[in-house]
């Protein structure tokens, strides 16, 4: 899952960056209605959080133009305006629900998972490889049903690879997915994620192991 957060509270862009990768989703965060709508056109995303107070703007004029170009992408206000007529307001422009702030993590979180279970193009299988077994909805990796712990971008990095099980994926496109927003990885940092990777699968018995392919990318294969 990826999401976008549009928030010019740089300590809350922080918090809610940390919840959601923690929950094993990717966050890019912008701080502008101008950045958002960069950002829109440049990656999709499965969820849109949405402050209304920006600096150049209101957000209910970016959630209008979202609903005109993007009428299934979830919106979620996250907002200091919490009264009635606001609520209603932010509903009738078109999100799909509703946050005053202050609010508590696990509850945006709920309402996110809430959300993304309504949209029947972000509900995801669950991925099988060897005896590995990844949830998109819960972002839980098992083997063999233990739990196999991994960081929000290593997870992240076992999860195109299991998507893509048995085909190459190029660096290129891995590096563009686990980058957020803005702030692209290195090559370096891609390599160093796949070492991690392997070195945490080593104690399992998954059945797979994940291949270099030198100078095009990576593949993840039943292991000899």
């Amino acid at each position: 899952m990826r999401l976008l957060l549009v928030e010019d509270s740089p300590r809350l862009v922080e918090l809610v960056g940390e919840t959601m990768r923690d929950a094993g989703w990717r966050l890019d965060a912008v701080s502008s209605v101008s950045d958002a709508e960069a950002a829109i056109a440049a990656q999709e995303h499965d969820l849109i959080l949405l402050d209304l107070g920006l600096p150049d703007g209101d957000g209910l004029t970016l959630l209008r133009r979202v609903r005109q170009e993007y009428p299934g992408l979830p919106v979620l206000i996250i907002t200091a305006r919490g009264s009635v007529d606001e609520r209603i307001a932010g509903l009738d422009a078109g999100a799909d629900d509703y946050l005053v702030k202050p609010f508590h993590h696990r509850e945006l979180l709920s309402r996110c998972r809430a959300m993304l279970r309504r949209n029947p193009q972000a509900v995801q299988p669950v991925l099988e490889a060897g005896a590995l077994r990844y949830d998109p909805a819960t972002a839980d990796l098992t083997c063999d049903g233990i739990v196999v712990p991994l960081p929000p971008r290593e997870r992240s990095l076992i999860e195109i690879l299991m998507r893509e099980v048995g085909r190459v994926v190029p660096k290129r496109r891995l590096e563009t997915a686990l980058s957020e927003y803005g702030q692209e990885i290195s090559p370096n940092a891609l390599e160093l994620a796949v070492s991690r990777v392997r070195k945490r699968l080593q104690v399992y018995e998954t059945g797979i192991q994940i291949e270099t392919v030198r100078g095009i990318g990576y593949l993840l294969r039943r292991a000899l």
